[in-house]
């Protein structure tokens, strides 16, 4: 009988070698241009927003994922990434699998450049299917790499397939994300945003949130000046001249 030869499998490392370094920075910006910049802080933002409640989940984004022990170079750098199970939402320099208590990202979002794009939907999928990225998205805030410009998978059996992207009655690019639990949406603008279909609401970056609170604040103290004149014009009515 001929034994055919046993295939090559890349052997897992039973120990973590601490003498090997894993850099958490490449000198490369955060976003090449501002089409890229806004999604991704808008992303990271709102998504820490969403689930700051919560201890076991962490969200990041441009930030290293080392995902096979004792090599650095088996790395990735998602722009928006989200853990569920996370050993706390601290502050992290990089995300090292194995030191994580073996948590890989379940939902990753790329949002596209003309020099990332291709990448980002063929090595780098496939990379993220084998870690076992539960969501995966793309966005191009461009429309000049894909279209549509928004494109969502799901990983079912170890292969990716598409999550249904589709217009909804007010012209809005939307998906769901069963992951998060937010619809996707990409306006005619390209512009992209999260919507709580649970709360009917849209998530609102950092600055609107601000803008919301003082516009509130705002609007309470005229409430309360009217009612000061009202009560002060009812005194004078009534002969009551003290202030």
């Amino acid at each position: 009988m001929v034994t055919k030869p046993a295939q090559h499998i890349p052997i897992q490392q039973e120990y973590d070698d601490l003498t090997i370094e894993y850099p958490c920075e490449d000198d490369e910006p955060l976003a090449e241009t501002e089409y890229q910049y806004w999604p991704i802080t808008y992303l990271i933002a709102v998504l820490k927003a969403f689930f700051s409640d919560r201890e076991d989940v962490y969200a990041q984004g441009d930030m290293f994922v080392y995902f096979r022990m004792n090599d650095p170079s088996a790395v990735v750098a998602p722009d928006v990434f989200l853990v569920f199970g996370a050993p706390g939402n601290h502050k992290r320099n990089s995300w090292i699998i194995w030191r994580e208590g073996g948590r890989q990202p379940n939902f990753v979002v790329e949002v596209a450049s003309e020099s990332t794009w291709e990448w980002d939907a063929s090595g780098k999928r496939a990379i993220y299917a084998q870690m076992g990225v539960d969501e995966y998205w793309r966005f191009d805030p461009t429309g000049n790499c894909f279209n549509p410009p928004l494109v969502g998978e799901r990983l079912v059996d170890g292969e990716y397939q598409p999550i249904e992207v589709a217009q909804d009655a007010d012209g809005i690019l939307r998906g769901h994300s069963e992951v998060i639990g937010l619809d996707i949406c990409v306006f005619a603008d390209l512009e992209l945003r999260l919507y709580d279909p649970a709360a009917a609401a849209w998530q609102l970056s950092y600055e609107e949130q601000g803008a919301a609170l003082e516009a509130e604040e705002a609007a309470r103290e005229d409430a309360e000046r009217r009612v000061r004149e009202l009560e002060a014009m009812l005194r004078r009515r009534n002969g009551d001249t003290t202030d």
